[in-house]
């Protein structure tokens, strides 16, 4: 099997087996197989030269859904003659039969029996929530839906998204906007929002220049970088969950651009030549790194590793993230969030850093009849959600009922969210706080690949 399916022909996407349409779907992340997944003659896929197994989102009953692989000329008849040489008879098939089952059963009854070694619990698959997905109230799916409304009727004709003299046509506004109609399970050209999601596609291959940077030149705001690093995470999400080959060659460009314009420091700022960092913007390019990984497109380990360490100095003794390491500056809830976030995508679950970091951002919790109101309110929100979400049980289960009845308190008549306290224009723009607000609410839903645990 094994030798069948490196003989077999690369799948032209990632994705999920349809045995309907004998298609690929997109899917989310991918992994090598076990020498267990061969043993009992997995079905297989083969995606950028390594083999790799799926699994359909959301998985039924948690199960892996397993891809069927596309053999070329020369592998079809390798596995012909195997099968010719391998022919049992019926008597021995049968009893092949009864003593798989034997010990098929015993093999269930000692895994209850005997409890797992220490430091290797048995995890459960946890890509999907279904107590989490109670806690999206109906009045919680009406607010998400009143905010798609006002962002939809929000684009502009060229696909893009913003409004003001700085942020209007943005492409960190555009992406974040197409996440949050993706976040509600809307891909490009189907669904209710389809269009929209293909408009601000399009609109953001066309700010795609020939170094890799995404940019609109007449909106850079503080500088390029943020607007690449949500741009670029906003492609990935696309084409992870599409497979569209029109958007990989652009993909690998953005990527390309985040990993030779990485510092000395390990991070990056406002523009691709800064040669120090700061967190905010590092985290950016770090999400939009995590999800290009997972949809396929390759990411130095080294790269990550460099990043990851960058956001680990930043981390203050109170459990907090400061801006830059060369200053000696306080722990703030948002850049916090987003150090926290950091770490999860790095694959970092059970460090003291984390513990430290998800303590910090427990003292701002929403409270019912205080609002804490921040500059970077929507940012913070935005990465702290995630954070709980990754923390998972009593931090999940405590914060999300909180952020979620206060954002459903904020809503204005039209729809959108501003971040400011009886304003009803945000200090960036309405589009940017209710594509926030959006993503935030539907956090239990978890359509979007970067949100899986």
């Amino acid at each position: 099997m094994k030798k069948n399916c490196t003989n077999a022909t690369t799948l032209s996407r990632t994705g999920t087996w349809d045995p309907k349409r004998k298609t690929v779907h997109a899917g989310s992340m991918f992994r090598e197989p076990s020498r267990d997944d061969w043993q009992k003659n997995a079905h297989c896929a083969v995606y950028g030269g390594k083999v790799v197994r799926s699994r359909l989102h959301p998985p039924p009953h948690g199960q892996p859904i397993r891809i069927h692989c596309r053999t070329d000329r020369s592998a079809t008849a390798t596995a012909a003659r195997h099968r010719s040489q391998t022919v049992l008879g019926n008597e021995t098939r049968s009893l092949l039969r009864v003593a798989v089952l034997v010990l098929s059963v015993l093999t269930g009854l000692l895994l209850f029996a005997i409890p797992a070694f220490a430091g290797e619990p048995r995890r459960k698959d946890m890509s999907r929530d279904t107590q989490g997905r109670k806690l999206i109230t109906p009045q919680t799916r009406q607010a998400i839906d009143r905010g798609l409304r006002y962002l939809a009727a929000r684009q502009h004709d060229d696909g893009s998204f913003g409004s003001g003299s700085m942020y209007r046509r943005n492409v960190a506004v555009t992406a974040l906007c197409g996440l949050a109609f993706l976040s509600r399970g809307q891909t490009p050209g189907r669904g209710k929002y389809g269009r929209n999601v293909q408009r601000a596609v399009d609109y953001i291959l066309s700010r795609c220049t020939a170094d890799g940077q995404i940019v609109e030149p007449s909106s850079r705001s503080h500088g390029p970088m943020y607007g690449h690093g949500f741009a670029t995470l906003f492609l990935a999400e696309a084409y992870g969950m599409t497979g569209r080959k029109e958007l990989r060659g652009k993909l690998e460009r953005a990527v390309k651009l985040l990993i030779n314009t990485q510092n000395k420091e390990g991070g990056w700022r406002y523009h691709p030549t800064s040669t120090d960092a700061d967190i905010s913007v590092t985290v950016c390019q770090i999400m939009a790194l995590r999800a290009a990984r997972n949809a396929g497109i390759y990411v130095p380990k080294t790269t990550i590793n460099k990043c990851i360490d960058y956001v680990k100095k930043c981390q203050n003794p109170d459990g907090g993230f400061r801006y830059q390491l060369v200053r000696n500056s306080p722990s703030m809830f948002p850049r916090s969030a987003a150090g926290v976030v950091a770490l999860y995508s790095a694959g970092i679950y059970k460090e003291r850093a984390v513990e430290r970091g998800i303590g910090y951002l427990m003292r701002y919790v929403p409270r019912p009849n205080s609002f804490r109101y921040s500059r970077y309110y929507s940012y913070g929100h935005y990465y702290a959600v995630q954070a709980m979400w990754q923390a998972g049980g009593k931090y999940w289960l405590g914060w999300y009922p909180a952020i979620r009845d206060e954002l459903l308190r904020r809503q204005q008549p039209g729809g959108s969210w501003a971040d400011r306290p009886g304003a009803r224009i945000s200090s960036i723009c309405n589009e940017y706080d209710t594509a926030m607000a959006c993503l935030v609410l539907h956090m239990p839903e978890n359509y979007l690949p970067i949100f899986k645990r």
